[in-house]
């Protein structure tokens, strides 16, 4: 065989391999609904504690079997710790940091968001079996990052 021969081989093969990728991309993004969250709104990291929805973290239900929970990621805890849904629903996650980039990982989830100062974190997710869910942040944020965790209890 020549050496073209073997380089319109190698172009082949690497085409092939090209068109693969790009059909496992648009299969996550539209198959699957993967997709890079974008920004759902800024405000100002300083004042979290005062600015609506963040004044008020925690659980509230929004329709029948719909709840929002409202999330904030600071030195070295989430606000709450804990949250509770009913086992089906649907819990849209509004979240941010206080005060440096935290990580927003729910085991067993696809929930994984980054807490970032300043920017409002949303993602949304059905829990359809009841149990425990780990709440941790996958982010390092200082000394006490391997003690910042939360739970999720499906009932």
């Amino acid at each position: 065989m020549k050496i073209e021969a073997y380089e319109e081989v190698f172009l082949w093969i690497s085409g092939v391999v090209l068109l693969v990728f790009l059909a496992a991309l648009v299969y996550a993004a539209v198959g699957m609904h993967i997709h890079v969250m974008g920004r759902a709104g800024e405000i100002d990291p300083r004042l979290v504690s005062q600015t609506p929805p963040f004044d008020n973290p925690g659980v509230r239900e929004t329709a029948p079997g719909k709840y929002e929970a409202v999330m904030i990621g600071k030195a070295w805890s989430f606000t709450p710790k804990t949250i509770e849904v009913p086992a089906g629903a649907e819990v849209t996650f509004r979240a941010t940091s206080a005060d440096v980039d935290h990580g927003f990982y729910i085991d067993g989830t696809r929930v994984n968001l980054m807490l970032i100062p300043g920017q409002v974190s949303v993602m949304t997710y059905r829990f359809r079996e009841p149990g425990t869910h780990l709440i941790i942040c996958h982010e390092y944020c200082g000394l006490g990052h391997q003690f910042m965790y939360g739970r999720v209890i499906v009932k």
